[in-house]
C-alpha cells in the first residue's frame, strides 16, 4: 500500500477512534457522577473486566493477529472465494468456543455461593454481561476480516456504538426508571450486552459487500485453521502475559496505598487517549499491509513501512509526551476534579501521568514492530520478549516501591511500566533488524531529533501561555488548557517547518486527499 494511503487509512481509524475515546471520556465522567466509588460501581467494574479479558485474549488481540496474516495470504494465493470459506470456518469455530466458555462461566456465577454482599453484586452483574464476550469477540474477528480487505471505517466506528448507547442509558433511562443504585447499574449492564451485539451486527453489511455469505461450517481440520491456531497460541499467551502484568501492577498499587490504583487508572485513561487515536490506528492499518508484503516475501516494503510508521509516530508522540508531562496537573484538574475527586486525587494522578508521559513514545513504537512480527507469522518472539519485560517490570516495581517516598511510590509503578516497555521495543527492533534488515535509521533519527527540538520550543511556549490564564472555575481551567495546547501545536509546527520536518507536509497532503 502506498505510504499516503497508509496515512489516510490510519487517519480514518484515528478519526473514529477519537470519536470513541471522546464518548468514552464523557461516559466515564457520567459514571463517576452517578455511581462514584460505591459498591455497585466496584462490582460493575469487576464483572465487566471478565468478558473484556476474553476480548483482549481471543478477540481484538491474539485471534486477529493470527487471522489477518493467514487470511491475507489465502487471498493473495487462492483468491477471495477460498478466503470466505476460511472466514466462515473461523467464525463458526470461534462462536462455538465462546458459547461454551460463556455458558460455563454463567453457570458458575449462578451457583457460586454469595459469601458476601460484594460477591453477590459481582455475580449478578456477571450473569447479565457475560454473553457480551461472544458478541464483542465476533465483532473483533469481523474487524480483522475487514482490515484484511483494507477496509477500516465501519469496524473503527463500531466501538462508538457502546459508548453512545451507554451515555443514552445514563441520560434517558436510568434517571426515569432506576430508583436504587443496584437497579440503575443493571440497566447499564443490559445496555452493554445490547451494544456488544450491535457492534458485531453493524459490520455485516460491509462484510456482505466484500462477498461474505454466512454459512455455518464444522470443517475445522484444515491446514489454514491449524496454522491460525498455532499462530494464535503464542499471541494469546502474550496477551495473557500483559494482563498478568496489569494485575500485578494493581495488586502492588493496592499494597502501596488505597488511592494508588485509582490514580494509576485515571492517568492511564489519559495516556490511552492519544495512544489509541494514533498508534493503535496505525498498527491496525499496518498489520494487513505488512502481511501482504510478507506473503510476497517483499522484505524491502516491510522495512519501508516500518520506517514510515516510526517517523510518523515520533512526529506526533514526542510533542504529545512533552505536552502531557508539562500540563499533567491542569489536564487532570480540568477533566476529573469534581465532587469526590478532590485536589489530593489530582495531585496523585498528575504525578502518575507525568511518569507515564514518556511511555507515549515507547508504547506507540511497539505498535509498529509487533505487527511486523505477526505479518511474518512469528507470534512467539513478541511473547518471549513480553515475558522478559514482565519480569523486568516486577523487579523495577519492587525497587521503586522500596526506595521512593510514600507519596510517589505509585508513580514508580508507572515509571517501571514505561522502562519495561522501552526494553521490549529495543529488543523487538534489534531482532527484526537481524531478521529482515533495518529500516532507514538515519531518516528515522533525523525525524526524532527535529521533533525533540521543536517540542522543546513548544514546551517553553506552553508554560508561558498557560501562566497567562487564571485557573479559577471549570471554564477557566478549560480555557487555559485549550489555549496552551493550541499555542503549543502552532509553535511545534512552525519550528518543525524551520527544521524541515518532512512529516508535516506528508500529513497535510494525506489529509487534503
Amino acid at each position: 500500500m502506498d505510504p499516503k494511503k497508509i496515512i489516510q487509512s490510519a487517519g480514518v481509524v484515528s478519526g473514529f477512534t477519537l470519536l470513541s475515546r471522546l464518548l468514552g471520556l464523557a461516559r466515564d465522567v457520567l459514571m463517576a457522577g452517578l455511581f462514584g466509588t460505591s459498591l455497585v460501581m466496584s462490582a460493575f467494574v469487576v464483572a465487566f473486566t471478565i468478558p473484556n479479558l476474553f476480548r483482549r485474549l481471543f478477540g481484538e488481540g491474539a485471534l486477529s493477529a493470527a487471522l489477518v496474516p493467514v487470511l491475507v495470504e489465502t487471498r493473495e494465493k487462492e483468491g477471495d472465494a477460498t478466503a470466505w470459506i476460511f472466514v466462515n470456518r473461523v467464525l463458526s469455530l470461534v462462536a462455538i468456543i465462546l458459547f461454551v466458555i460463556t455458558l460455563l462461566i454463567m453457570m458458575i456465577a449462578a451457583f457460586f455461593p454469595a459469601v458476601s454482599i460484594k460477591t453477590a453484586a459481582v455475580l449478578n452483574l456477571l450473569q447479565i454481561m457475560m454473553p457480551y464476550m461472544i458478541f464483542i469477540c465476533l465483532a473483533a474477528v469481523s474487524m480483522g476480516i475487514l482490515n484484511a480487505f483494507h477496509h477500516f471505517a465501519v469496524s473503527a466506528f463500531a466501538p462508538s456504538i457502546l459508548n453512545i448507547l451507554w451515555i443514552g442509558t445514563m441520560l434517558l433511562v436510568v434517571p426515569r426508571f432506576g430508583t436504587t443504585l443496584e437497579e440503575k447499574i443493571r440497566y447499564v449492564a443490559w445496555t452493554v450486552l445490547l451494544a456488544g451485539f450491535l457492534q458485531w451486527a453493524v459490520q455485516w453489511p460491509m462484510l456482505r459487500r466484500f462477498g461474505w455469505k454466512p454459512e455455518f461450517s464444522i470443517h475445522w481440520k484444515t491446514p489454514r485453521i491449524c496454522k491460525m491456531l498455532l499462530l494464535m497460541g503464542p499471541a494469546a499467551l502474550g496477551m495473557a502475559v500483559t494482563q498478568v502484568n496489569v494485575m500485578v501492577d494493581r495488586l502492588l498499587a493496592m499494597w502501596v496505598s488505597p488511592e494508588a490504583p485509582s490514580a494509576l487508572f485515571y492517568s492511564e485513561r489519559l495516556i490511552y487517549f492519544p495512544l489509541g487515536i494514533i498508534a493503535t490506528a496505525l498498527g491496525t492499518v499496518l498489520l494487513p499491509v505488512f502481511a501482504g508484503h510478507a506473503a510476497r516475501t517483499d522484505h524491502e516494503q516491510i522495512r519501508s513501512g516500518i520506517s514510515d510508521g516510526l517517523r510518523h509516530l515520533l512526529f506526533i508522540m514526542i510533542p504529545a509526551a512533552v505536552g502531557l508531562l508539562l500540563l499533567a496537573r491542569p489536564i487532570v484538574q480540568m477533566i476529573f476534579e469534581w465532587k469526590t475527586f478532590d485536589a489530593s486525587s489530582t495531585g496523585l494522578t498528575s504525578i502518575a501521568l507525568q511518569c507515564y508521559a514518556p511511555g507515549l513514545v515507547v508504547f506507540s513504537l511497539s505498535k509498529v514492530f509487533v505487527p511486523a512480527f505477526y505479518a511474518l507469522q512469528d507470534t512467539k518472539t513478541p511473547v518471549r520478549i513480553g515475558m522478559a519485560a514482565v519480569v523486568l517490570n516486577l523487579v523495577l516495581n519492587l525497587t521503586f516501591i522500596l526506595i521512593l517516598p510514600q507519596g510517589v511510590k505509585h508513580a514508580g509503578i508507572a515509571l517501571a511500566t514505561v522502562l519495561a516497555e522501552a526494553f521490549s521495543v529495543i529488543c523487538l527492533a534489534l531482532i527484526l533488524q537481524r531478521r529482515i534488515g533495518g529500516p532507514d535509521w538515519p531518516r528515522v533519527g533525523g525525524t526524532a531529533w527535529r521533533a525533540l527540538a521543536a517540542s522543546a520550543v513548544m514546551g517553553a511556549g506552553v508554560v508561558v501561555v498557560h501562566g497567562l490564564f487564571p485557573m479559577s472555575g471549570k471554564p477557566g481551567q478549560i480555557l487555559a488548557v485549550l489555549m496552551s495546547i493550541a499555542a503549543g501545536g502552532g509553535l511545534y509546527l512552525a519550528v518543525g517547518k524551520l527544521l524541515r520536518l518532512a512529516e508535516i507536509g506528508e500529513f497535510f497532503r494525506a489529509f487534503r486527499r
